[in-house]
């Protein structure tokens, strides 16, 4: 006998389970959540970079009709002597400062890593000097650097050198900025290189003792190894903070300048690239040309943080 399957009532079937809603519609609240950092970047982040790459192509006085210059602006660029006098200073200024910071934060930070008591207030008073004021620091290195009456003379005469006039030359201006850099910095560098220091296993340092191996031979071939990835980062990071240097030498050489602040100090010796920038921005009033030499910048930025990278990265190989 044949037997027949019945279809169920309805009230006893079962409700069909909801689809779940995909992308925008389900996580719309997660993507709210984060919309502001979106929107901000794009209102004071990407516009404003697609605006000064709009502005190098044209000649703009920042109020007037904008006219049309094309790729004039940066063919200028390549031929103007004194930004590339400015690009030379920078860089000078940038290793001098560079590389005595990174050499004593990396010293610092092994004695901080070797300390016993007082960790926590190492700690503080080396970090200070990168949340102090920028302004008020170079005021006060203006005072130390000065012809007269300046600390650093005052030292050197203690020992019978003569005194030298450190913001009125062009290597005592560099050297002058490129302290107060190293100064600012060297704090704020050792913290990390502590805590890569902190993230070297303790093993390693017991088997080299068990070795034989000595101080030197234990930071050269297990410490310098294990910090590689941080010094590559340090190294960028002060790559790109140290050629965007601005405040140091404007406020440091302010009252040297004889036509403008933005000027560099004598025979234009301090005169960095973002200082050139804010000159012919606003002491020339040319936006135009101004927003091709940021554009330059960023290039030459580019250019050294890749740099950096791959000689780190090709010591590493090796």
């Amino acid at each position: 006998m044949a037997t027949t399957l019945e279809t169920p009532p309805a009230a006893t079937r079962r409700p069909a389970a909801p689809q779940p809603r995909k992308g925008l519609r389900r996580y719309w609240h997660l993507y709210a959540a984060i919309s502001p950092f979106y929107l901000l970047f794009l209102c004071f982040g990407l516009i404003p970079v697609g605006f000064s790459l709009y502005v190098s192509l044209h000649r703009w006085d920042g109020l007037g009709t904008m006219e049309w210059a094309g790729l004039s602006q940066y063919r200028y660029l390549l031929g103007d002597t004194d930004f590339w006098s400015s690009v030379g200073n920078t860089i000078v200024i940038w290793a001098l400062a560079t590389f005595p910071m990174i050499f004593l934060a990396m010293v610092t930070a092994v004695m901080l890593n070797s300390a016993v008591r007082f960790k926590n207030v190492y700690r503080f008073a080396y970090f200070l000097p990168n949340v102090t004021s920028v302004v008020a620091v170079a005021i006060i290195f203006g005072s130390v650097f000065s012809t007269n009456f300046g600390l650093v003379n005052a030292l050197l005469q203690a020992v019978g050198i003569d005194q030298i006039a450190w913001l009125n030359t062009p290597w005592g201006i560099k050297v002058a900025i490129a302290t107060l850099m190293t100064w600012q910095w060297t704090g704020y560098n050792a913290i990390i290189f502590l805590a890569g220091l902190q993230t070297v296993p303790g093993e390693l340092y017991e088997a080299a003792r068990m070795d034989g191996a000595g101080p030197v031979q234990t930071f050269f071939r297990i410490t310098l190894p294990m910090m590689r990835p941080v010094l590559l980062f340090v190294l960028v990071v002060s790559t790109v903070t140290g050629l965007q240097s601005f405040s140091e030498p404007q406020v440091l050489l302010q009252t040297t300048a004889n036509d403008s602040t933005f000027s560099g100090g004598p025979g234009h010796a301090g005169r960095t690239m973002v200082l050139y920038f804010f000159q012919q921005t606003f002491d020339n009033n040319d936006f135009g040309y101004g927003a091709a030499v940021a554009w330059g910048i960023f290039l030459v930025v580019i250019l050294f943080s890749i740099i950096n990278w791959r000689l780190v990265q090709r010591r590493g190989e090796d």
